[in-house]
């Protein structure tokens, strides 16, 4: 699929936000963010995510799927061996390794686009970045020491992310204040935190955390209020792919929600979000330039 070159979105975006990151700095390169968001591809190599568990849980059908949407127009791939959906069992070390190294293996020497290890274990991310990935994606925000060490180590990239509870109970009872206050001032101290520790700041990313112990509501609020967390000057990493709150606010819990993922995804790009996750990476791509080609970013 065709690249597209920088826009004259990003004078836009750089007047309304101006604290807004431009590049993330990797092991080897600083990947640069323009004014469209750049599309992370979900790859899970799990039997029970919560969207599309199985489908890729075998090696082989994993690397086609990675290598597909590459082609569709992926900017980063985020590789997963365990499921963080809510009420999901946590897996060993050793099962993780077994269902994303190989993966990792084959796909770094074909792919020039970035690998993102989505992990919690230092020894899964030590083994992927040493295979080739360049960013771990961690659902608890480096919390365990260990993570940040293979962090430091590498020179990788790194993607905070904030969540209440863990994957086990974060939808029992999500209760916050302000939600959007609280989740910034989380993620403002964590990357403090790292950076006090020894992490460079330009190598870290910031996620809310959407659908990790958050109700329907939160997430619309953080969704719409994304564009405050530009002040803390990383890149900015959304996830709202398929989440339930998307078929709570259609109506149908069982709804195909890849068109409310689309508008999600738009809402995000005219905040000047910088990066997102999803699992269609050919629609999003394709709303993503015709709304680029019709002045959507430059307003």
């Amino acid at each position: 699929m065709m690249r597209l070159p920088p826009e004259a979105g990003s004078h836009a975006l750089a007047e309304r936000f101006p604290s807004r990151a431009t590049s993330w700095q990797l092991p080897n390169r600083a990947l640069a963010l323009p004014a469209r968001p750049l599309v992370m591809g979900i790859l899970n190599v799990t039997p029970d995510s919560f969207s599309d568990g199985g489908k890729f849980a075998a090696t082989e059908a994993a690397i086609d799927h990675a290598l597909r949407l590459a082609d569709q127009g992926a900017d980063l791939l985020d590789i997963g061996g365990e499921s963080t959906r809510p009420y999901s069992e946590p897996v060993d070390v050793e099962t993780e390794l077994a269902r994303v190294m190989p993966v990792i293996e084959a796909l770094a020497p074909r792919l020039s686009i970035p690998l993102s290890i989505d992990t919690s274990k230092a020894e899964v991310a030590r083994r992927a970045l040493a295979h080739g990935a360049e960013i771990i994606n961690d659902i608890t925000a480096l919390a365990d020491p260990r993570m940040l060490e293979v962090a430091q180590a590498s020179q990788c990239g790194v993607c905070v992310m904030h969540m209440q509870g863990t994957p086990q109970t974060m939808q029992d009872d999500p209760t916050y204040g302000d939600v959007v206050e609280e989740v910034l001032v989380f993620l403002r101290q964590r990357r403090d935190a790292l950076a006090a520790a020894g992490l460079d700041a330009s190598r870290i990313a910031l996620d809310p955390g959407i659908g990790f112990g958050k109700t329907h509501e939160h997430n619309l609020r953080l969704v719409a209020a994304s564009h405050r967390l530009h002040e803390l000057g990383c890149p900015l990493l959304v996830g709202p792919s398929r989440k339930a709150f998307i078929g709570k606010l259609m109506g149908d819990k069982e709804a195909d929600r890849t068109a409310g993922t689309l508008g999600v995804v738009l809402s995000l790009a005219c905040q000047g979000v910088q990066l997102v996750r999803v699992h269609d990476v050919a629609e999003v791509r394709q709303a993503l330039t015709l709304f680029e080609a019709s002045g959507g970013l430059a307003t």
